[in-house]
């Protein structure tokens, strides 16, 4: 059984890299039976998508100004 340690780690990585098969179901199992490193996936993923949107938001508002 994956630890939440492992688990935080893979998560993490996950944002950089691909996952092995073996990797996404270890931690697709951890994070099934464990909420907190639920949350952290949750939270983290949101993140992502937060400072996604904040960079195309601000890049298109550059170029708007710019357009003047």
């Amino acid at each position: 059984m994956m630890s939440c340690d492992q688990s935080t780690r893979l998560a993490s990585d996950s944002l950089e890299r691909s996952l092995t098969f073996r990797e996404r179901l270890a931690l697709r199992v951890h994070v099934t039976m464990c909420s907190g490193c639920r949350n952290f996936m949750n939270q983290i993923h949101m993140i992502r998508n937060l400072a996604k949107a904040y960079v195309v938001d601000g890049d298109e508002r550059a170029e708007r100004e710019s357009r003047r």
